[in-house]
């Protein structure tokens, strides 16, 4: 059986609009599906917010079920029309027994004045289990044959890592050949696996694309076709570049790095188990799911030199620079791995070094710079003589295959730059075959970002010609 992967995200459940847009795109293809989706547009934040106030016993769990059950039993009234149809009692029931669960687990938490890794994960579970719910009935509602998957059931089996599991794949792959062998439409709930041991762990904030990618894998899948509310991958963020053009066409190493660098079109993990399995990826926009199937930007192997080289311009606010500096820190044996292990001890991931003969240069997550910095100062690492941080930057990334072979590119992005007077703190360029990065003072981002767009697509009307 030849299977056709389908991701919504929570944009694409904001309201009925959106709705009745997914419908239409599931109708579009007039075929059996596996539909991954993701918790209704914002409720993943309520959640995180219900645990975090439970824990600390000011939560008011029946009011806040309470609000959950009226908004949902609202939207669903709004589109299963007929009011003496079985299906809105069959919802109802199916709904009110996962709002239950919901509730006891922040009534333990509240017990215990503190949320265990194993309660968090569940809890935060809760958003996709109930827009899988929801969704299946209103497709049912539509004629389409379809039924509820959740990962517990079929098979989605992860390595039990809290907050940040990794799908166990050759395990998942024997499951869910099984499991959803009839040729039917599957809705499962995307964002959480189950452990060795039958727990439920997330697959990392934003992970309903990794699970969409890790189902598409295992499945060997014709397609991954992620439905976002915009139009696929641009040369650059439109709220701050006027002009932007589509990139039709990325390899799954220029997605991976644009994803890593602050685009929001899919997790960065998304195209790990596709690419090995060479399925593509397909980007469409949900505001357009009445023209059809119709993709507007593809991830695949093919690799593709365009005129420009660079393909898009991204970049990051949420990284942070933890600098170490002394005579010879950057070359002396040790330093480093002893920084590096006590950062990892603490669960501190490292996403980039840059070192110098003077200074040790650690990008990490902007959210834990004053953690880690103190975790160096208590570790009073030899040669290490003074430990600083600066959260006030910005990741810009040039992303494209050919950057690193073709002369003349890194040359132009900086005398881009340079033209307006930006000072570059630092530069990152050969570490990826497809992106260079280098870090500005944040107040220097948009102008930054501009320049570069318009060294290179300036005039640009595609982005999609190869020389």
């Amino acid at each position: 059986m030849s299977y056709q992967v389908v991701k919504f995200g929570g944009s694409n459940l904001r309201d009925i609009d959106g709705i009745k847009k997914v419908i239409q795109a599931v109708k579009n293809y007039n075929q059996p599906l596996i539909i991954v989706v993701s918790a209704f547009y914002g409720m993943t934040n309520r959640l995180i917010n219900a645990v975090e106030k439970s824990a600390a016993g000011k939560m008011d769990i029946a009011r806040f079920t309470r609000d959950i059950r009226n908004q949902k039993w609202l939207l669903i009234q709004q589109i299963i029309k007929d009011k003496d149809n079985l299906l809105l009692d069959q919802y109802c029931i199916e709904f009110e027994k996962r709002l239950e669960r919901l509730k006891e687990n922040l009534t333990a938490v509240t017990h215990l004045n503190e949320v265990p890794p194993e309660i968090y994960d569940e809890v935060l579970s809760f958003g996709e289990r109930l827009s899988s719910l929801t969704l299946f009935y209103i497709l049912t509602y539509f004629g389409v044959d379809c039924c509820e998957a959740l990962p517990e059931d079929i098979g989605l089996f992860t390595d039990g890592e809290y907050k940040n599991a990794s799908v166990d794949f050759e395990r998942t792959e024997i499951h869910l050949r099984k499991a959803l062998s009839v040729h039917k439409t599957y809705i499962i709930p995307g964002f959480y696996g189950i452990s060795p041991d039958g727990c439920t762990t997330l697959l990392g904030r934003g992970g309903s694309d990794y699970s969409a990618a890790a189902i598409a894998a295992c499945l060997n899948a014709q397609s991954l076709d992620l439905w976002k509310d915009v139009e696929g991958f641009l040369s650059a963020d439109p709220e701050i570049v006027s002009g932007t053009v589509n990139v039709n066409e990325l390899t799954y190493g220029e997605a991976s790095e644009l994803s890593y660098f602050g685009s929001q079109i899919l997790h960065p993990r998304t195209t790990e188990p596709l690419a090995k399995a060479n399925i593509p990826i397909r980007i469409m926009d949900i505001h357009q799911s009445c023209e059809g199937i119709r993709p507007f930007t593809i991830i695949h192997k093919e690799e593709k030199i365009t005129s420009n080289v660079v393909k898009s311009v991204a970049y990051s606010d949420h990284f942070g620079l933890l600098k170490l500096s002394g005579s010879g820190v950057g070359i002396k044996p040790g330093i480093l791995a002893k920084s590096a292990v006590a950062l990892d001890d603490a669960g501190i991931n490292i996403q980039s070094v840059i070192t110098s003969q003077t200074a040790i240069n650690i990008l990490l997550a902007k959210k834990e710079l004053s953690k880690a910095k103190n975790i160096i100062l208590q570790k009073d690492i030899h040669g290490i003589s003074d430990i600083g941080i600066d959260s006030n930057i910005s990741v810009i990334a040039a992303v494209g295959q050919g950057l690193v072979s073709k002369a003349g590119i890194a040359g132009r992005i900086f005398s881009a730059v340079a033209r307006k007077g930006i000072n570059i703190k630092i530069i990152c360029f050969g570490a990826s075959n497809v992106a260079m990065y280098f870090i500005v003072d944040k107040n220097n981002r948009n102008e930054t970002v501009k320049e570069i767009h318009d060294e290179f697509f300036s005039g640009e009307v595609c982005c999609d010609a190869c020389v």
